[in-house]
């Protein structure tokens, strides 16, 4: 046991709980740490595998401040914060377990790094294109992810299946982890058991125009910073992003990462230069998309539908009208223009809630050049055999599957991709244990034209998307660990050290030097070999006298370890 604990210990006690909660948090503890007081608390956070994971988080001026308390034994005014990490106390100093390990390392020389020049016309309009191209690849990522939830491995990336299927959709294989990472840092996705899964602020993203998208994600972006490379409410130079965290052997890992976010974004140019559009948002100013939209086609609200059953757009369609139109057509990413409609892509939209003469209106408002007759047939034909295999939930067997044609039902039933449903005649109908929502999208995928009906016959979309929550889970409360912190915090901690020395002492069997109170008022020093310690008294052997002593806790002024 570390006698540096005690006024760490003594400190904690008398901070409140919200900085604790926060101390805690920023030194990664967990919520269900065994501690029973504040001098196990102090004991943990002064270890040295604790210790060398804080100075990971440390900023530049933060290392060098604690260096340099260090080794001149105080910085007068403490550092706010290594003050909120513990590692120094309110007149500056450092705890010695702290400065032992401080004192062994060294802070490269700050680079000088002047504000970026601006990006050259050229460079500036690559840097838009990017910035539109990360954009579209968001929204593609984010409606496959609406559609059904795109599996993740364990580390937070992307699986292999995810990325193939989305690399053949014509997605670029090469950002999509970078998507992800953008779409979580603005909570328009989230990891949720494996799976990543699309927030409800989602779908207003996606409606939205792209200057308004742009300026949500470039905003995120910077509010994610680490603090090593904040200013205010703004960033440093990024020539100086280096070296922000100096003592943490993944910041290069980190900060190549950022950079190519910022460079997908748009914020940096490939000629080093910084855009307009980046400026405002590095001085702490809300984002401005105005400078970057202007380098960009501008969106419409027309295309061309052609008698090939393809629909053509002469420029970006704007999102809202791109979304609807993606979910009644079969588009490839690589192809952002174009959007080609099939009785599978007509049913699909059926199935998730739109109707023939739905689909008819948004078409022919959306159409410059009319509505060609293959398309209209082919949405009339496909409406027609819509609903033709009806799904519903029964309480008594479950959900239900049934036809007015008999063949087809029995084509279902004899369906081989169907048997994990558990699919099973009774009288005229089919039954499964499987929920229905399932059921009927799993019919719909083997393209036949199913429908979810309720309880009083009208048609419902089926539940087929897992969003995440609107709020993220909240992490773990330190409320427990700091009531239970605070259960133990007896009112004399003078006392509850020295108790908690004498613990220490007899489980270590090491010999102490005692200082014991006499009753004539004068002091005396023993150098026992502790054993026991029970009912307010200390038992030990007397080093120099040779005997067993019972002495009086009460009468025990200090105890130093001699040996253990």
């Amino acid at each position: 046991m570390s006698t540096y604990a005690r006024p760490l210990a003594v400190r904690l006690a008398a901070a409140d709980d919200a900085w604790l909660a926060e101390l805690f948090h920023a030194r990664g503890v967990r919520a269900d740490a065994p501690w029973q007081d504040f001098f196990d608390a102090a004991e943990a956070l002064l270890d040295t595998a604790s210790v060398e994971r804080a100075l990971c988080t440390l900023t530049r001026d933060e290392a060098e401040a604690l260096v340099r308390a260090a080794r001149d034994g105080s910085a007068g005014d403490p550092s706010p914060g290594l003050h909120a990490l513990a590692l120094m106390d309110d007149d500056g100093r450092v705890p010695p377990p702290v400065a032992a390990i401080a004192e062994q390392r060294d802070v490269p020389p700050a680079p000088v790094a002047a504000e970026a020049a601006p990006a050259s016309a050229e460079a500036a309009a690559r840097a838009a294109e990017r910035a539109f191209q990360t954009v579209r690849g968001l929204a593609d990522l984010l409606l496959s992810a609406r559609t059904a939830p795109l599996t993740l491995v364990a580390s937070g990336a992307l699986g292999a299946g995810e990325r193939r299927r989305l690399a053949e959709g014509g997605m670029d294989a090469e950002v999509l982890d970078e998507l992800r990472a953008l779409a979580v840092t603005a909570d328009l996705a989230r990891p949720v058991d494996r799976e990543l899964r699309i927030t409800p602020a989602a779908g207003d993203w996606l409606d939205s125009p792209f200057r308004r998208r742009w300026a949500l994600l470039a905003e995120a972006f910077r509010e994610s910073l680490p603090r090593g490379i904040r200013t205010g409410a703004g960033w440093i130079p990024v020539a100086a992003w280096d070296d922000a965290h100096p003592w943490d052997p993944g910041w290069p890992a980190a900060v190549a990462a950022l950079r190519n976010r910022a460079a997908l974004l748009g914020l940096s140019a490939d000629d080093g230069g910084e855009p307009a559009w980046a400026t405002p948002l590095r001085r702490g100013e809300p984002a401005d998309a105005e400078p970057l939209a202007t380098l960009l086609p501008s969106e419409v609200d027309r295309v061309f539908l052609q008698n090939d059953l393809t629909a053509i757009a002469p420029g970006p369609l704007l999102p809202a009208l791109d979304n609807r139109l993606r979910a009644m057509t079969e588009h490839d990413a690589a192809q952002a223009s174009s959007y080609r409609f099939t009785a599978e892509s007509i049913a699909r939209a059926l199935a998730d809630g739109e109707t023939g003469q739905s689909i008819l209106d948004f078409l022919t408002g959306l159409s410059l050049t009319g509505l060609p007759q293959p398309l209209s047939y082919l949405v009339a034909q496909t409406a027609q055999r819509h609903g033709l295999v009806r799904v519903t939930a029964d309480p008594a067997r479950g959900t239900v599957v049934s036809s007015t044609d008999a063949h087809l039902l029995q084509a279902i039933e004899v369906d081989r991709a169907l048997r994990p449903l558990g699919l099973v005649r009774d009288g005229e109908v089919l039954v499964s244990r499987v929920g229905a929502d399932t059921v009927a999208w799993a019919l719909a995928d083997a393209r036949y034209p199913a429908t979810l009906v309720g309880g009083d016959g009208a048609a419902i979309p089926p539940a087929r998307r897992r969003m995440a929550d609107e709020h993220p889970a909240a992490a773990a409360s330190y409320a427990p660990l700091i009531a239970r912190l605070r259960a133990h915090q007896g009112p004399d901690a003078d006392a509850a050290w020295l108790d908690r020395e004498l613990e220490a002492a007899v489980r270590a069997r090491a010999v102490v030097l005692v200082e014991v109170a006499m009753p004539d008022g004068s002091s005396r020093e023993l150098a026992l070999e502790a054993s026991g310690l029970g009912g307010g008294r200390l038992r030990g052997r007397d080093r120099t006298a040779d005997v067993e002593r019972t002495l009086p806790v009460r009468s025990i002024r200090s105890v130093r370890v001699l040996e253990g």
